[in-house]
């Protein structure tokens, strides 16, 4: 019997491979890499969250300085969404985003100098509207001019209300129930059981950067880059997508539980869900227990996102074919 643990994996790389070959038309500016989040139909943790009825694939990553730096110059020449915030490029705990030129032909670069400022590195200063249109680029090629109004939200110019996820979206911010199987569901089976934290671990994690299992970067009465309690206005306290190499969560995500906390399409009375927690917060935040939730318009040095995918289902179907069939074959192999 193939395991769906082993089978996920291979999912992903050919999902991956069918967004690509969906645009070989126009090749996307932005590639995701994500993993695929499998034991359809599980069972919902003793908060109520946590129940996926299908597979969805979900960023590996949070979106990355770099990523968002490509969609600014494919998307905001014009920044009629005000998708770019000064401070991306002023606050130096987290800045990333440099922008010069004039309204219409403004061009953005990801910063680099001796503070060590790193594209791969989350971006911040991003309220939900600016993860729901970068998705909406996604769904729509993201190519220079690629519509950010409407694909997974029909936004149309909105700036602020709720706007819920339209059916069939490609790529869109992940639902709270999708984020928090991604970071804390055991996976194995519809019953498996959830973890405490996103670090595959009911204990709190510690916070040294590196491949030791059971790491984040939050604030646990030190800060995780500098290892002090003070803060500096003038470091960067944002880690690598990847820098805990030891600490993914079952699926195979990173950074789920600090770094930068996350964006999800959760609808709490009037505002917007957010998960995890930051370079920033302290450990509460990480626990599977924490629900987060912000205005919409809200925009931190704290708070960024991933997104997440579903295939059509016919488009799955034919993936779990080629999976089984690859499987097959490769264990018939001598």
């Amino acid at each position: 019997m193939i395991k769906s643990q082993t089978l996920m994996p291979f999912v992903a790389g050919l999902f991956a491979a069918f967004l690509s070959m969906s645009n070989l038309q126009a090749q996307p500016l932005v590639t995701i890499d994500t993993v695929a989040v499998g034991d359809p139909g599980n069972a919902a943790d003793t908060t109520g969250y946590g129940a996926v009825a299908d597979v969805f694939a979900i960023g590996k990553y949070e979106v990355t300085i770099g990523q968002y730096t490509s969609f600014l110059n494919a998307a905001a020449a014009t920044d009629t969404y005000s998708l770019y915030n000064p401070s991306m490029g002023s606050n130096l705990n987290v800045a990333g985003i440099s922008r010069v030129g004039s309204d219409g032909s403004y061009t953005y670069s990801v910063i680099s100098n001796s503070f060590g400022y790193s594209g791969n590195r989350p971006i911040t200063y991003v309220s939900w509207f600016d993860g729901a249109r970068f998705a909406n680029w996604m769904n729509n090629g993201a190519t220079n001019g690629a519509s950010t109004e409407t694909g997974a939200y029909t936004l149309d110019g909105a700036m602020s209300g709720i706007i819920t996820v339209n059916p069939g979206a490609t790529w869109s911010l992940p639902s709270e129930d999708q984020w928090y199987k991604a970071a804390y569901y055991k996976g194995g089976g519809t019953n498996a059981g959830y973890w405490d934290y996103p670090t595959q671990s009911d204990t709190a994690p510690g916070n040294i950067v590196g491949g030791a299992t059971n790491q984040a970067n939050y604030n646990n009465g030190v800060y995780s880059v500098t290892q002090s309690n003070t803060l500096d206005s003038t470091l960067n306290y944002l880690t690598d997508a990847g820098s805990f190499s030891g600490s993914a969560g079952a699926y195979d995500t990173f950074d789920q539980g600090g770094n930068v906390s996350e964006w999800n399409d959760a609808v709490i009375d009037s505002s917007r869900g957010v998960r995890g927690s930051a370079w920033y917060y302290l450990e509460d935040f990480l626990q599977s227990s924490s629900r987060g939730v912000n205005s919409p318009t809200n925009e931190s040095s704290r708070v960024g996102f991933r997104v997440a995918s579903v295939p059509e289902p016919s488009t799955y179907a034919l993936l779990l074919m080629s999976a089984a069939g690859t499987l097959w074959f490769a264990r018939r192999r001598p």
